[in-house]
């Protein structure tokens, strides 16, 4: 439930603006490098953001935010 929560809330900030994008990027980031998560599109930050914050072991959240920037 927190995570709904966490996720709503961002996707109601990233609409607000691009400051929101660039601390959603820094997350990302982590997993796949600063040049690789800007390329993301909204829709594809929401999904990794709703993955990073999900119960998956760090090794699933790399491979899967990976996939997604290829």
């Amino acid at each position: 439930m927190k995570n709904i929560i966490a996720i709503s809330a961002l996707a109601a900030t990233l609409a607000t603006g691009a400051s929101a994008m660039t601390v959603a990027n820094a997350e990302i980031a982590q997993y796949v490098g600063t040049e690789k998560a800007a390329t993301l599109t909204e829709a594809e930050v929401l999904q990794a953001l709703n993955f990073i914050h999900g119960s998956d072991t760090e090794s699933e959240k790399r491979a899967f935010i990976r996939g997604l920037v290829k």
